[in-house]
């Protein structure tokens, strides 16, 4: 089994080879949110990139802004400061649905069956409902759902509202893919059932995907590069590359201790934050 990445100080030594085609370039990026007659600085300065086929973890502790970087590159909200390129063009609050956006909980529709809610994302789009069907006929049987069409969600498991969502995101047909927590509402089985999911999708349909997460195993065990922000405003404190190959199993050594080694670089970072 291959090493994990060495440790110096504040940062990782890279290893592997980094993304040579960019599909997501952020430079300088800067947002704060006014607050009581004040002004709450939320992101300081953040510059990242996520390659071409390439999954990129951000991990950071709560409240550093995590959400509110994907909200920008979803094109939801503006920027205040920085640089944004989606495939070489500038994001903007006009831009928004060039990305596939998978927010923290399901946001399915309850009126709407399972599989109306599969396509609301193509219907939006413009696609006929008949071949939108077609299409999400096809790809709820391979996550599984075959037979629950016709269900309402209030029907489905916690597991399975997050796999409809995850279709409904996949069938957007964008090339990069933003998650924001989408697993950490569900035991411990079950987000390992949906990140097997994901870690296929991407692999058969050669999504990039930026996916953001808490929890330091789960980033470990998915991500081709992990971005660790510090404690708000967010800042990037420390970048990775996870050298190891796949599937990964949370008892192996090299996964053990890479995540050791980014479980200091979060001590450290909430230690500094609470001085």
């Amino acid at each position: 089994m291959r090493a994990p990445p060495r440790f110096r100080g504040r940062r990782f030594l890279l290893r592997g080879a980094l993304p040579m085609a960019a599909v997501l370039e952020i430079r300088g990026l800067v947002k704060r949110f006014r607050r009581d007659g004040g002004w709450l600085d939320v992101l300081e300065d953040v510059s990242l990139t996520v390659g071409r086929r390439e999954f990129v973890a951000l991990l950071g502790p709560s409240g550093c802004g995590k959400s509110t970087l994907c909200n920008i590159v979803a094109g939801l909200i503006p920027a205040d400061a920085g640089a944004l390129r989606l495939e070489g063009t500038p994001i903007d609050t006009v831009a928004r649905g060039r990305v596939a956006y998978m927010q923290q909980k399901d946001l399915l529709l309850p009126w709407r069956t399972v599989i109306d809610n599969a396509i609301l994302g193509m219907e939006i789009q413009g696609v006929a409902r008949a071949p939108a069907r077609a299409r999400a006929r096809e790809m709820l049987r391979r996550f599984g759902l075959e037979g629950f069409e016709r269900a309402y969600p209030a029907l489905l498991s916690g597991g399975m509202r997050q796999r409809v969502a995850l279709v409904r995101t996949l069938l957007c047909d964008r090339h990069l893919l933003v998650l924001d927590e989408p697993f950490g509402a569900l035991d411990a089985m079950t987000r390992r059932a949906m990140q097997g999911y994901l870690l296929r999708l991407r692999e058969e349909f050669g999504r990039t995907v930026l996916f953001v997460t808490h929890d330091v195993e789960e980033a470990v065990l998915l991500a081709d590069r992990i971005y660790v922000l510090s404690a708000r405003p967010g800042r990037v404190r420390a970048e990775v590359a996870i050298d190891l190959p796949r599937p990964r199993q949370p008892t192996g050594d090299a996964v053990v201790s890479t995540k050791a080694r980014l479980l200091d670089v979060l001590e450290a970072e909430l230690a500094e934050a609470r001085a």
